[in-house]
């Protein structure tokens, strides 16, 4: 359904710009494994196709099992030493 796509690509970018205005540069969102299958299923639903999905509103995806529905908008830079991190729920 295209207004999930929506609301996950706004959720997104809308932690990467709170992390900006805290003078962060976010460039990763780990994403729970449960939360890339329904985040992938809006997409193929939206533009078909099987391809994997690499990145979002200009982030790089890496997956994190843990995660589940979650999703975590992270500075790699600055993780260990600041909270450069922002979780959202993707799978409502």
């Amino acid at each position: 359904m295209r207004g999930d796509l929506i609301r996950v690509l706004s959720d997104i970018e809308e932690k990467a710009n709170e992390l900006k205005l805290d003078g962060y540069e976010p460039d990763v969102v780990l994403v729970g494994l449960e939360a890339y299958e329904f985040i992938k299923e809006q997409v193929r639903e939206e533009f078909g196709g099987d391809e994997e999905i690499l990145e979002l509103s200009g982030l790089k995806i890496r997956l994190l099992e843990e995660l589940g529905g979650d999703a975590v908008v992270i500075d790699t830079k600055a993780l260990g030493y600041a909270p450069a991190a922002k979780r959202l729920r993707i799978v409502q």
